[in-house]
């Protein structure tokens, strides 16, 4: 049996269609998924920050975030000590951003992939665990970075 993570999920005005079918596709398979979307008056940067305080936090293991191409997400979303989201094109990206990179967020883009492949992209992010092994010192390396950056600053 798979195992389930709780999820945040948030999307911008652009993210609406995919969200919700992501939101089907993880409800159907059993993850507990609380909807941070945008409010009338938000941009996709308050819906990135929003959710990655939550997995930063551990109110959630892992979160998707949708807007038109997944990059503004992403960008914001890694502004958050402690987090690593990874714009997400390809299933083997899908796949690489959990086992090499640890990354808790995978962002997506409604307009640059269609719905279905956004879900296979998903499902491939969802079945992978970190590694560990030769990517857990760039990891590591990647925290120290941040550390050193959250001390200049």
């Amino acid at each position: 049996m798979q195992h389930t993570h709780r999820i945040a999920i948030g999307a911008d005005d652009a993210g609406i269609v995919m969200k919700d079918a992501m939101i089907a596709y993880l409800t159907e398979h059993g993850h507990p998924v609380t909807d941070m979307s945008a409010t009338a008056t938000e941009d996709y940067p308050d819906v990135a920050e929003r959710v990655a305080r939550s997995v930063a936090r551990g109110e959630h293991e892992r979160a998707v975030l949708i807007c038109g191409t997944g990059i503004g997400m992403a960008i914001a979303a890694n502004k958050v000590p402690g987090i690593r989201a990874a714009q997400i094109p390809d299933s083997y990206s899908a796949e690489r951003a959990r086992k090499s990179n640890d990354a808790q967020i995978a962002c997506f883009g409604n307009r640059t992939m269609g719905v279905e492949a956004a879900l296979v992209c998903l499902q491939h992010w969802l079945m992978s665990d970190f590694a560990g092994g030769g990517s857990a010192p760039k990891v590591e390396k990647i925290k120290q970075v941040e550390s050193r950056n959250l001390r200049a600053a």
